[in-house]
């Protein structure tokens, strides 16, 4: 599995987190999530599967509690992982962040969860507007067969 950002370090103790994340484009635009904290950051809508849920639909609760949009049709491209510090969860994670292309159907309301904010913006724009590298990477994967 490809590895992106910061090598594991050694010294510390890593909380396996696997996650599900949607690139979500319509009408030439990409639909990402802007989350205020703990940095301001760009991301691909998803996040943790959570315990006795799996990848899909964890995909759809992520994509709507994050940008108020309902997917469907989604499709895995890939996976990655990445060793990150997650200060809202006060932990050290290795995350496994599976990553899907799907369709974004219908807006349904506001994002819900507390500091996220959706955005479509240009597909040029998207690669560098991202935080982090593995999500560019497949980012980029999707725009070269397009």
């Amino acid at each position: 599995m490809r590895r992106f950002g910061e090598p594991r370090d050694l010294t510390v103790s890593y909380t396996r987190r696997p996650g599900a994340y949607a690139i979500l484009i319509r009408d030439g635009q990409i639909l990402l999530t802007f989350q205020q904290s703990p940095e301001p950051e760009f991301q691909l809508p998803g996040g943790g599967i959570d315990p006795g849920e799996t990848a899909i639909p964890a995909l759809h609760r992520e994509v709507y509690e994050e940008t108020g949009w309902k997917i469907s049709t989604p499709q895995k491209i890939g996976t990655y992982k990445r060793f990150c510090y997650m200060p809202d969860y006060d932990i050290h994670a290795e995350k496994i962040c599976s990553i899907y292309v799907a369709r974004p159907t219908q807006r349904v309301s506001p994002p819900i969860e507390e500091g996220h904010f959706a955005f479509w913006l240009p597909l040029a724009e998207a690669p560098a507007l991202l935080a982090n590298s593995g999500d560019r990477f497949f980012l980029d994967r999707v725009l070269a067969t397009l």
